[in-house]
């Protein structure tokens, strides 16, 4: 009885435990599946993740495309675009430029040098093109001082140049008129050393026809035009000029050639101011027109009026400038023109464009007048294809 009594709790409290180890391997087994489909869960979640993530990359990725074609879409039956990403190229630039100075007693003066011959390389990358050129006459002689240097940027709607120039001091007297019926024929040709000018500024262009006609196929060969197509054109455009000029030397050689008797008090002090300098502001209109006689080949023309507000200013006169200096008289129309003839098969290309620039202003008591061309020839080849 006795044995009894102490074996029950015995079996009770195995019983228990085995129940209550048993009831603890189910409730770890519930826990264990709890986990592994909150892990099945977490997976799908990543996987839908990834699939939103791929999609929301495409559709960025379309959204890129569409904004580029939007900006730079072309019609290819019209225009070929470029196939490379780096071009190279040698261009020799002729310029040819002209400054008069005038006063309103009807006296004038008209600088000019001999046209010059530069030569120099140019590199372009997809839509940017650097280039540098030097006088090859005057080429590590005293007159060096010519130089160039023009950064264009190009896309199918859109272009800029950016430019600077700076003249030596190889002038001559084209035209002299003293007024009086002074015979001023020995003074022209004549070399004179005491002018200098200085050209810098910008322009910015915009294209409508922009998918069927390409200004770039002309003047920066980076595309091809492949049928004929034209476009309207608008643009702006500032320019800053400065002209020196020593009057001294100028004296001494009309002097010399002419007489001191025969000059004296005839050129008016309107004129006598060592430095000019004018600021061009320009909106500019007109049309462009890119003919394709046969494969590969271009003619291309383009004219522009520009309507310019222009500010002179010489040692006679002060230098600020407030709002009540602003006078519709300053108001000029001036010419801008460009012509140019491409062979262009995509890898290698040559040809020949002009670039004609007249700038006018009048003032009260002088005008001055400029006008500057260049002629450039180039030939060059495309490298680095792209991928497609």
């Amino acid at each position: 009885m006795k044995r009894s009594s102490l074996y029950v709790p015995l079996l009770s409290f195995l019983l228990l435990a085995a129940g209550g180890k048993a009831a603890g391997a189910t409730t770890y087994g519930s826990r264990q599946g709890d986990s592994l489909s909150s892990s099945a869960d977490q997976g799908d979640s990543v996987r839908w993740m990834r699939v939103t993530d791929r999609r929301e990359k495409r559709r960025l990725q379309q959204l890129e495309r569409r904004l580029h074609r939007d900006l730079n879409g072309i019609d290819t039956t019209y225009i070929e675009p470029q196939r490379f990403n780096f071009t190279t190229m040698v261009q020799s630039v002729t310029t040819y430029e002209l400054y008069r100075l005038s006063s309103k007693e009807g006296q004038s003066i008209t600088f000019a040098p001999a046209p010059t011959l530069k030569l120099g390389p140019y590199f372009g990358w997809r839509w940017i093109f650097f280039g540098y050129t030097i006088d090859v006459a005057h080429l590590g002689g005293k007159n060096s001082a010519r130089k160039e240097y023009d950064v264009s940027i190009y896309s199918s709607r859109i272009g800029v140049d950016l430019f600077y120039r700076q003249t030596g001091n190889d002038y001559k007297i084209r035209r002299i008129n003293l007024g009086n019926a002074v015979d001023t024929r020995p003074l022209e040709g004549m070399p004179f050393g005491g002018v200098s000018s200085t050209v810098k500024g910008f322009n910015v262009y915009y294209i409508f026809n922009f998918r069927r006609f390409s200004y770039p196929a002309a003047f920066s060969q980076s595309t091809v035009q492949r049928r004929s197509a034209g476009s309207p054109l608008i643009g702006i455009g500032y320019t800053r000029h400065e002209l020196s000029v020593n009057w001294e030397d100028l004296d001494r050689l009309v002097a010399d050639k002419l007489g001191r008797e025969t000059v004296t008090g005839l050129v008016n002090n309107d004129l006598l101011f060592g430095k000019v300098k004018y600021t061009d502001v320009a909106l500019s209109g007109g049309y462009a027109y890119n003919y394709v006689p046969c494969r590969n080949w271009l003619l291309a023309a383009s004219l522009s009026l520009a309507v310019a507000y222009r500010r002179t200013t010489g040692d006679n006169q002060r230098r600020r400038f407030s709002l009540r200096d602003f006078s519709f008289d300053n108001i000029n129309i001036d010419g801008i023109g460009r012509f140019a003839i491409v062979y262009n098969n995509m890898r290698w290309y040559a040809g020949a464009n002009a670039v004609l620039h007249a700038y006018n202003y009048h003032k009260s008591q002088f005008s001055t007048n400029n006008i500057f061309g260049a002629l450039n020839v180039y030939v060059g080849f495309n490298f680095g294809r792209k991928r497609k």
